[in-house]
């Protein structure tokens, strides 16, 4: 009779407690003194462990009691406010930078000194670079620095008469743009090897219109003035890709290959990866499977292929993966392939994840032996993810080759937020591949423009022939995915002096007669897209001249303003020969002029980040 009136006793006295101890729901948002949304800003309650940090529109949620008094928000270069509660239930919140903190950044930046400004640079060890020839900024520079990015030789202008034609490769990565907020986000400049313009372009969605027909991408182009020199031009090619409702995408058939070596012993590393993996196995659906493959000092299979519906199971098995041990990435990734053989989908969605800082140092590490073995399994049907971690010693140039020749996509992940858009907000366009083998050619007409320069897509030149040439890997397109590329046009009739070469002795008479013949002195220029269907093994083609009137810059659209200050900052990163009268202050004005709706909040975060190198600008030249 004691025990059954203690066990009462108890009962009652847990009841009266957790009636006192009532808990309520407190909402808000934080945004900077310009009212720009704050995405990533750190919430607890002062004094607990409870936490929580902002989405991209810089809303947040967290559950507190009656006991909790005060929260505080914290963020790297922002003064750190404590709010008492009281009886509120939205809070909202606006963080000033902190100058001080900011200037502490500068000078450390990751253990480097300040140093003067250099013309070198080192790929492993970047040193500082000039900004317009007179002002220095601080790049990351660290001794014990390994990271790895490949070199960048910039597209030139090459002269219409003699070069008509300009053949590229789409490229859908964006790691280069999340790669280089972390080093902004850190108070140093990222080296320019890892400033691909075209990536951070992408990195963006666009208002391209839905396509219709019987290609699965429709194409968009716009021509306007050029805002870093107005004696030129640029021209907007965009593709968006079919979107497709997730219940209607084919079985997945994927495997997780995870890096648990020593090197992802950190926090933005694994237990980074293991929250982002999180966020994907709940969008999978009971008709995709999932295997877990592990590589460290060797490779090995923690988890059989597993139905999606067994979301229990899944996560237990990731949740349980511990770092150590040296990088066998070889051996990983031939595991992984034989998993994905042994399960494989006819007709659905064969692909590999790979999640690692890419540092590869045992077994089969050059690139040449990895390319060899992706591109292996990608003609047998098994397509490649990349996500990258981690910093200090990421390998961006292996794990970009990785992804390219796997007919996947690369991305980098610095943060939670970062990991929701890349594996729920874009799933049908990070997984499901709708066309592959993507290839652009544009063939200018000479009475309209001079010359042109593709800014960016560096590594994805072709070869014009290439065009044509069906057994050439080009770059692959998701569902929803969008697709831009500018150029740099210098007008016909120019004085300018542009790259040239002698005239062509047997060209000229044929060029005249073909002019006389035809009438397409309207057009500026003829847009041709080979793409193949995810399974196919023929291209099909789709052809688009482009009579587009020159707009002026103001009356361009927000697609075409946005991301011309996007790749305007990029020129300024790099310091690119060809930023012309860039200047941050004119990329953060013409940014946000065309943030539009802007739901995600993406395209403030980027008028913040432009903020904050101005920021560090004049912090270095003091």
């Amino acid at each position: 009779m004691k025990n059954k009136l203690s066990v009462m006793a108890i009962l009652v006295l847990g009841a009266i407690m957790i009636a006192f101890i009532q808990t309520r729901t407190i909402t808000g948002k934080v945004v900077d003194n310009s009212g720009f949304p704050l995405a990533g800003v750190s919430i607890t309650v002062k004094g607990t462990s409870k936490g929580t940090i902002t989405d991209q529109q810089g809303n947040f949620k967290i559950e507190i009691t009656t006991d909790d008094k005060i929260l505080q928000f914290s963020m790297t270069g922002f003064l750190t406010i404590n709010e008492k509660i009281g009886d509120r239930t939205k809070i909202s919140i606006m963080l000033e930078e902190d100058i001080t903190a900011l200037n502490e950044i500068v000078v450390t930046g990751y253990g480097a000194k300040k140093e003067m400004v250099s013309d070198s640079y080192s790929t492993a060890v970047p040193a500082p670079a000039s900004y317009n020839g007179k002002h220095s900024f601080q790049r990351y520079n660290n001794s014990f620095n390994t990271e790895g990015y490949a070199g960048i030789e910039e597209n030139g202008f090459k002269n219409v008469k003699n070069n008509p034609l300009s053949t590229f490769s789409i490229d859908v990565d964006n790691a280069s743009y999340s790669n280089i907020r972390r080093f902004i986000n850190s108070g140093v400049l990222p080296p320019p090897e890892a400033v691909r313009i075209e990536e951070m372009i992408n990195y963006f969605k666009y208002d391209y219109p839905e396509p219709e027909g019987q290609h699965p991408f429709s194409v968009f182009t716009e021509l306007a003035g050029c805002p870093w020199n107005t004696n030129h031009q640029l021209l907007l090619v965009g593709l968006r890709g079919k979107s497709i409702d997730k219940s209607s995408l084919p079985s997945s058939n994927l495997v997780f290959l995870i890096d648990v070596s020593g090197s992802m012993n950190v926090a933005n590393k694994l237990p980074l990866l293991k929250s982002a993996f999180g966020l994907l196995v709940n969008e999978l659906r009971p008709q995709d499977r999932v295997a877990i493959v592990v590589y460290a000092g060797a490779a090995g299979l923690v988890l059989e292929s597993t139905p999606g519906n067994r979301k229990e199971v899944i996560m237990n098995a990731i949740n349980n993966l511990e770092a150590g041990g040296s990088t066998a990435g070889g051996a990983g990734l031939k595991l992984a392939y034989s998993v994905a053989s042994k399960n494989f989908v006819r007709g659905g969605n064969n692909r590999i994840i790979l999640a690692t800082d890419g540092d590869f140092n045992v077994g089969e590490s050059s690139n040449g032996g990895m390319e060899r073995l992706v591109e292996e399994n990608r003609d047998r049907g098994i397509f490649m993810t990349v996500l990258g971690f981690g910093m200090g010693n990421i390998k961006d140039d292996k794990m970009e080759i990785i992804a390219d020749k796997g007919n996947g996509n690369y991305s980098y992940i610095d943060n939670l937020q970062e990991a929701r858009k890349i594996l729920v907000r874009e799933f049908g366009g990070t997984l499901f591949t709708i066309a592959k083998d993507v290839k652009f050619q544009i063939e200018f007409n000479p009475t309209k423009v001079k010359s042109y320069r593709l800014i960016g897509y560096e590594n994805r030149l072709l070869n014009d022939e290439d065009f044509n040439d069906d057994r050439k890997d080009a770059g692959e397109m998701g569902s929803g995915h969008n697709v831009t590329a500018l150029y740099e046009l210098v007008p016909a009739g120019s004085e300018e002096i542009t790259p040239s070469v002698d005239p062509l002795k047997y060209q000229g008479e044929v060029r005249s007669r073909v002019s006389a013949e035809n009438n397409y002195h309207n057009e500026y220029l003829t847009i041709k897209i080979r793409y193949k269907k995810p399974d196919g093994l023929t291209s099909m083609l789709m052809e688009k001249p482009v009579r587009n009137y020159v707009n002026d810059l103001e009356d361009a659209s927000e697609n075409l303003r946005f991301a011309a200050a996007v790749s305007e900052f990029g020129m300024i990163l790099r310091n690119s020969e060809f930023k012309g009268s860039s200047s941050l202050a004119e990329a953060s004005k013409l940014a946000r002029s065309a943030r539009g709706e802007d739901e995600e909040g993406y395209r403030s975060e980027f008028v913040r980040l432009i903020d904050t190198v101005k920021g560090l600008r004049a912090l270095a030249d003091k």
